[in-house]
């Protein structure tokens, strides 16, 4: 089994590179063995109505055309430059986008605009929170109910609330019917239960979600998919392709502009795709997360980030000599899009011309108000649309 993980796509040839790996156990035959194949996530077998939870039909169409959407990874640029229409409204749930979107001088300044509306609905007064216009308090996972899935197992757990909702607090979904109803909307679908909605979470109709109904997890508490076991969901092909079949030639993709067949795709900011910058920026820097964070979550915790002592940069000792860099030694990791301040952690760890700075931190819980995102570029994937947040070439100084 080849296990995949997040950080190998953050790259420009990210999706090129997934999907390489994919093709070696078809090779092999591996795909055809219990535990053989490539696993990123097993966040596909779950039978998720997506259609009953979002509601797609009921989207408006103005002027005939599907409502817009933005791509995370292009907030900043979003805000300061869309102008058919321009961005005039946010409302930020689930998400730290100042925090953690790629480019976020451009965020910030997008965030900043006098023209622009905030909402933000929030546990913690984040980097995001900041920028509100209007900061609604949020529940946590012990204050609703809610249905989880997994990317790493193949059970359902039930997520009853444990306690009351502390203060004015709501969940996602009450604030929805709040506003809907002061918006003088009427459709049923807009003030449906919470028990309701998580009785549709999954197709009843599909044979993976026996087991899977309400009134079961309620008294069970989770329950595991109804799949095979061992599951081996692709010894007779089955995928997702037009062939049902791993398909090293790929019509669809060349149908998209893309390369049909495996191939290697280079780094966006590398010597080999772009050596004028790589001649300025000679380190390549990659962003992982630290061992006590969840993207930006626990973050604003003191205990973690004492544990963490402020934000590192790992460096290989032969690139800290060359720049007259000592282990402890507080440095400035700059390019063209921003900087950010770390300790620097000499060490073997790294190879030369790379270096590591675990994240992520909250720019004001970070020293100098800045955080690694400060010089990470708002580019997509070759495939789609991921940010590409370790494709990053950067110069380290003495701060």
């Amino acid at each position: 089994l080849i296990r995949l993980n997040y950080g190998l796509n953050r790259c420009a040839g990210g999706g090129m590179a997934v999907r390489n790996i994919a093709c070696l156990p078809a090779l092999t035959g591996a795909w055809r063995h219990a535990a053989g194949g490539a696993l990123l996530s097993t966040s596909g077998n779950y039978p998720v109505d997506g259609h009953a939870l979002a509601r797609p039909d009921l989207y408006p169409h103005a002027a005939g055309r599907p409502p817009r959407t933005v791509n995370m990874a292009f907030i900043g640029e979003a805000l300061l430059e869309a102008t058919d229409p321009p961005i005039r409204a946010l409302y930020v749930y689930n998400a730290n986008p100042v925090a953690v979107a790629p480019d976020s001088n451009r965020v910030k300044a997008g965030f900043a605009r006098e023209d622009l509306f905030c909402v933000v609905h929030e546990l913690f007064q984040t980097d995001t929170a900041d920028y509100a216009d209007i900061l609604l308090p949020a529940t946590s996972q012990l204050e609703h109910r809610d249905v989880h899935t997994s990317y790493g197992h193949l059970n359902v757990v039930a997520n009853m609330p444990a306690i009351a909702p502390l203060g004015e607090a709501k969940p996602n979904t009450e604030v929805f019917r709040l506003l809907a109803a002061r918006l003088g909307l009427a459709h049923p679908a807009l003030f449906e239960s919470d028990d309701s909605i998580a009785a549709r979470a999954f197709r009843q109709d599909d044979e993976r979600a026996r087991g899977l109904a309400p009134e079961q997890l309620a008294e069970h508490g989770w329950a595991r998919l109804n799949l095979a076991s061992p599951f081996v969901p692709f010894a007779n092909g089955g995928f997702r392709t037009p062939s049902g079949r791993c398909e090293f030639h790929s019509g669809l993709l060349a149908g998209l502009g893309l390369d049909p067949l495996p191939a290697w795709h280079p780094p966006a900011e590398s010597v080999v795709s772009n050596p004028a910058l790589a001649a300025r920026y000679p380190l390549a820097l990659i962003t992982p997360p630290a061992r006590n964070f969840l993207n930006s979550s626990f973050a604003n915790l003191p205990r973690f980030r004492d544990e963490h002592g402020g934000p590192v940069l790992q460096i290989h000792p032969d690139d800290a000599a060359g720049r007259g860099i000592g282990d402890g030694q507080r440095v400035r990791i700059h390019n063209d899009r921003g900087e950010f301040h770390a300790r620097a952690v000499v060490t073997t760890g790294v190879r030369p011309g790379v270096v590591v700075s675990p994240s992520v931190w909250w720019h004001k819980l970070s020293g100098d108000g800045n955080n690694a995102n400060a010089v990470t570029a708002s580019t997509a994937t070759d495939m789609g649309g991921g940010p590409i947040f370790y494709d990053c070439l950067v110069e380290v100084s003495c701060a």
